[in-house]
């Protein structure tokens, strides 16, 4: 059976469900490998607009499995510690590519989302959960540092420096509606719904305009860098000033102004 399921609900949005459910989702070196595959599918379907990544049956990702006793193929033939590096290196850019998608991602939080799947969630561009969501970094208790696959940066840039730092340093286990508080999640929904509400928003944006959609995420990223005010406005007006060339606005004003003279 395959560790991860690819579905188009129509062709604008892809589901991602990683489908290990006996393990919790958990992250073998074959789901990562999937994974990697997946998301470059993704990247080069230009007729995709929106992702939404889940998991199946009650959790959403364990992290690590520990069990897993299959050799990463991103190691193969190296010895200590460069295998180790190659294969911690290989999971960790997961959160890069999700990051670099020109496509939004959604995750849709139904369950645990542990270490390596805490990872894969706060390196989307929306979360929304189930209200028996539980999320919790890990990474400190399994005898590591608590800073891996991204949380050190992604995290703090979400809730603020102070919670991700108790958070990250603690390793306690948050659940759904504390995460709504603290901003690491924007909706929770009823359990069993999360999926269909993730793949409404799906819906809202694939309303928008194409280059519009593509570039806000764009904009979104790297004005979380921005040294300056006139830095972020320097990208927003030259993404502005391309959307507007793009026809999508001009059709959208025409559309508007014969709704007012109807």
């Amino acid at each position: 059976m395959a560790h991860l399921e690819l579905t188009h609900p129509r062709p604008e949005i892809a589901v991602i469900t990683l489908n290990r459910p006996e393990k919790l989702n958990a992250l073998s070196s074959t789901l990562v490998e999937e994974l990697h595959s997946t998301l470059d599918t993704i990247k080069n379907d230009n007729d995709c607009r929106v992702v939404v990544l889940t998991g199946a049956g009650r959790g959403f990702c364990a992290g690590l499995d520990l069990t897993d006793t299959d050799s990463p193929a991103a190691s193969a033939g190296l010895e200590a510690p460069r295998a180790g590096m190659r294969w911690q290196e290989r999971i960790a850019e997961l959160t890069v590519k999700l990051h670099r998608l020109r496509q939004p991602v959604l995750a849709a939080v139904n369950g645990p989302a542990y270490g390596g799947g805490f990872a894969l969630a706060m390196a989307s561009d929306i979360r929304i959960a189930a209200s028996s969501a539980l999320f919790c970094t890990q990474f400190i208790k399994l005898g590591l540092g608590g800073c891996d696959i991204g949380v050190s940066y992604t995290l703090p840039r979400i809730i603020g420096a102070g919670p991700a730092f108790d958070l990250i340093l603690t390793a306690r286990t948050v659940e759904a509606d504390e995460a709504l508080r603290l901003g690491m999640v924007s909706r929770v929904c009823a359990d069993g719904a999360v999926l269909q509400d993730a793949l409404q928003i799906a819906e809202t944006l694939c309303g928008y305009g194409k280059f519009g959609l593509e570039s806000t995420k764009q904009v979104l990223w790297a004005n979380l860098e921005a040294g300056s005010l006139e830095s972020a406005l320097h990208v927003e007006n030259r993404s502005q000033i391309l959307s507007s060339s793009s026809g999508e606005m001009r059709a959208f004003v025409q559309a508007f102004a014969r709704r007012k003279t109807d």
